[in-house]
């Protein structure tokens, strides 16, 4: 049984030795990997007389200290590691170890990739490798050699700068590598193996010349210039942004298939999913083009903000991906649309993060209390981490950020660190005072604003009273008001902004709200006002502010904040939507229909901006708003909402769908958009349903030129069910079956189709040749599609939903322990659901809980659900 107590980031302490430097040797072979490591120890605490390494499934073969082998009562070798009788102050450790990569289904540590080995070491991944201090906080230097067949194998790569290679005996060759920046043992990275590669070169702001090369599966060497173009932006970006520059004379990136996440930002030899770095027009999304973008960013930015600066232990693992998502987000806005970027990341807030926060492993962006660690890799660590950052970023402005950054650096280059010596470096540059603003990162939940108004038409002021609350969290019963900013702007019935004066001197349009209770007093206002708050999600709080349709229907013609618009879009929808659930009426109002008739006719609109104006909010998101509805009456709600659109709607949707169509394939911000209002008209005319629809979905789909605009008319298919989806999918699968990324696309099709048999239409396509239960990706795109975005299909009242994903969990439980907990979110989902729909979640949740060799990764997640 795995130990499966708790860590607490407040017992801390500092390693009792620290490692210089180490060398590691291995001899690659599938069942047997010797791997020998040679690491200069240090005792850093006087009193310490062992040395106490981690391990996990490692064959010890020998320990030995200064080039003595020990003696079997020098060293004892436990499940979690390895305890050396040590009492010296500097000595060296020879540990040799082997390893069974081709069995490590679990993709942590050394393992096989298809016919590549690869190594994934974050978290603690480093101690399936060899004994070592796994731990962030200690820094070593790197030298690393690799052996094996060089007719399998003849790229050999690793960390750093290759300073030597050449022929062996028998076949075989090896390569050196030796990385001169001390990184703690999570970013370390091999990978071996025979690839296609593409070559480039950058050259710095201060003309040093990098070399580039990405490493992907034979016959992929096109789908991989996006990545290549994509990494050169970002050096140039953080160079004229954030003034960051890179510091080792190679980049590389391997493409790997067989990858438990996005991707790895190993300094030097970053390890990627191959969804996030193959793409052309023929096989990948507009979606994956930009994602792809964004992952390419996020881990080049990791350089500085996560390597050169790196954590001290994993309850501060925001400090690196919250900041460095921020980095991410702000790169993609400012390369392509910022409003579109915007509302993406409020969409994965709203649709995903405000659900864990609302759950039973909500956690503060910086947590206390963790059993497994790969739990943590959250949105709340990530998404909201970086939505703090922002709230940072707009409380000092971009000149003051940018020098608390500089300090940052500055004072900690070479570290690892806390995510106070972060808040302390931007306190300090700018000379705000960020006590109170700390509590972000310590206080869990997501706050609520409630909004009350008044108006004086004598005195002609408007009063503004705003109230926040955090409800408690199953980790912390009571919460302290937050330092919120509230962005904000005042309109009159006109739709004309109206200056903000208190006290006849303008004040900034964001106001700060520190109180559990606050008001403001504006003058001069002339009429009554329309208010709107938390412009471009300023704070990530829900907010409670009855508006009416008709001052919802005004932001979104008049707003000039285009995140306005879109958000006053979804707002409106939603009421309507509720409103329809608890019957108090059979539709939507014609001011709703109105309202996006003038969206779909407005030649001006952004065209982007207009496909998410469109796109109704998410079920998901819906159900966070007001947990406890009935799942399948909210799913019809929502779906008569959009058969309504499609039949209002009809004659402008099709003229702006004919406007959008192109003669030829562009991918262009410009283009982008155009397909994205095209098909964003075509699903609404789908699930209107009528023929001329269908036979527009059909056309596109048979003559498309891009997999953007067929897989498109292929979802428009499936979700308005029409009598073509069948032949589609069929000729989709036919055309892709041997293209195992492409058919991911197939698999969610199949997954989140409105069928009312869609588990027997998944359980055929588990038997599909292309899906494979060792493989993430294959796992999220069939089984995790379903139980995240079929959310009425997987909340079937008889539970067959609840049980086929148990059944699942269970297999995966053996195989990859940490794609099981990734995936069984939705079923944690207890506080979202009505009573009978929850008993039946427990039973699958108590027979997870029942299973003898459960593992930490479900452990954590099941006994929290289970409270």
């Amino acid at each position: 049984m795995q130990d499966m107590q708790a860590k607490l980031r407040a017992d801390y302490r500092p390693a009792d030795h620290t490692i210089g430097s180490v060398d590691l040797l291995f001899r690659l072979e599938e069942h047997g990997t010797q791997v020998i490591a040679v690491s200069q120890v240090k005792r850093q605490n006087p009193a310490a007389t062992q040395l106490v390494l981690d391990g996990d499934q490692l064959q010890c073969i020998g320990v030995a200290i200064n080039g003595e082998a020990l003696a079997a009562d020098r060293f004892e070798v436990g499940e979690n590691g390895m305890i050396i009788q040590a009492d010296l102050a500097e000595f060296e450790l020879t540990v040799e170890t082997w390893l069974d990569p081709a069995n490590n289904t679990a993709l942590e540590g050394l393992y096989k990739s298809g016919g590549a080995y690869c190594t994934q070491c974050e978290a603690e991944g480093f101690r399936r490798i060899t004994y070592f201090l796994d731990r962030p906080d200690v820094l070593a230097r790197y030298s690393t050699r690799i052996e094996a067949d060089k007719a399998l194998y003849p790229y050999l790569l690793s960390n750093g700068n290759k300073v030597a290679s050449g022929d062996l005996a028998d076949g075989r060759h090896f390569a050196q590598w030796q990385d001169p920046f001390p990184k703690p043992s999570y970013l370390f990275a091999l990978v071996a193996g025979d690839f296609d590669v593409l070559r480039d070169r950058y050259t710095t702001v201060s003309g040093r010349e990098v070399a580039l090369e990405l490493f992907v599966d034979k016959g992929n060497l096109s789908r991989g210039q996006h990545a290549m173009d994509s990494l050169k932006l970002s050096m140039q970006w953080d160079e004229q942004r954030f003034g960051l520059e890179y510091d080792l004379d190679i980049y590389m990136i391997v493409a790997v298939d067989f990858f438990n996440m996005g991707a790895m930002e190993n300094k030097g030899l970053n390890v990627f999913n191959s969804k996030a770095v193959l793409a052309d027009p023929q096989t990948a999304t507009d979606d994956e083009y930009h994602r792809i973008e964004s992952i390419i960013g996020h881990e080049y930015f990791h350089n500085w903000t996560g390597n050169r600066v790196t954590c001290r232990d994993w309850f501060q693992l925001s400090l690196k991906e919250g900041l460095t998502v921020f980095r991410d987000q702000e790169f993609s806005s400012d390369v392509g649309s910022e409003v579109v970027n915007r509302i993406l990341a409020v969409k994965t807030m709203r649709n995903h993060q405000f659900a864990e926060d609302a759950g039973p492993m909500a956690h503060p962006i910086r947590p206390d209390k963790v059993i497994e660690m790969n739990n943590f890799y959250t949105v709340t660590v990530y998404d909201k981490g970086a939505e703090v950052i922002r709230m940072l970023h707009t409380l000092l402005g971009e000149a003051r950020f940018q020098a608390g950054m500089r300090l940052y650096f500055e004072r900690h280059d070479g570290q690892a660190v806390t995510c106070d010596d972060f808040v302390a470096a931007m306190a300090d540059a700018s000379g705000v005072d960020l006590t109170q603003f700390s509590l972000w990162y310590s206080q869990s939940g997501t706050p609520v604003v409630e909004v009350s108004e008044s108006y004086d038409p004598v005195a002609q002021r408007y009063r503004l009273t705003l109230k926040q609350h955090t409800p408690a969290t199953p980790d912390q019963a009571q919460k302290r008001p937050l330092h919120i900013p509230v962005a904000l702007q005042l309109l009159n019935q006109q739709g004309q902004d109206l200056p903000l004066l208190i006290d006849r001197k303008a004040v900034a349009p964001v106001l700060d709200l520190t109180g559990s209770e606050q008001s403001w007093e504006f003058e001069q206002i002339a009429g009554p006002v329309v208010l709107s708050l938390f412009d471009n999600f300023s704070a990530p709080v829900k907010v409670m502010q009855p508006q009416s349709e008709s001052d919802l229907a005004l932001l979104i013609a008049h707003a000039k904040n285009d995140f306005v618009r879109w958000d006053a879009s979804q707002r409106l929808l939603a009421q309507q939507i509720f409103a329809m659930v608890e019957e108090e009426q059979t539709q939507l109002s014609m001011t709703v229909v109105d309202a996006l008739r003038a969206v779909v006719l407005n030649d001006g609109l952004d065209p982007a901006l207009a496909a998410e104006i469109l796109t109704l909010p998410a079920e998901a998101a819906l159900a966070q708003e007001k947990a406890g509805l009935d799942v399948e009456s909210l799913h019809l709600a929502r779906k008569a909402a959009l058969t309504q659109l499609g039949l209002e709607l009809e004659d402008e949707l099709s003229a702006r769908y004919r406007a959008c169509i192109q003669p030829e394939y562009q991918q262009t911000g410009a283009a982008v958009g155009e397909r994205a209002l095209k098909n964003a008209c075509l699903l609404l005319l789908a699930h209107g349903g009528k023929a001329n629809s269908e036979q527009l979905c059909l056309k596109q789909y048979h003559t498309a030129n891009n997999m953007t605009d067929r897989l498109a008319a292929l979802n428009a298919l499936n979700q308005g069910a029409l009598p073509g989806a069948a032949d589609c999918m069929l000729a989709f699968e036919q055309q892709w079956r041997d293209d195992a990324l492409v058919m991911d696309k197939w698999f969610v099709q199949v997954a989140t189709a409105a069928n009312t048999d869609v588990l027997t239409h998944i359980k055929q396509a588990m038997a599909h040749p292309a899906f494979d239960m060792a493989n993430p990706n294959r796992v999220r795109a069939l089984i995790g599609a379903f139980a995240s975005l079929n959310r009425n299909g997987f909340h079937a009242p008889d539970g067959s939903g609840y049980r086929f994903l148990t059944d699942q969990l269970i297999a995966l439980n053996g195989i990859n322990p940490q794609c099981a907990a990734r995936i069984m979110t939705p079923l944690m989902a207890l506080k979202e659901v009505d009573g009978e729909r929850r008993t039946l979640m427990t039973v699958e949740l108590e027979r997870l809980a029942s299973l003898p060799d459960l593992s930490k990764d479900l452990y954590e997640k099941v006994s929290k659900s289970l409270g």
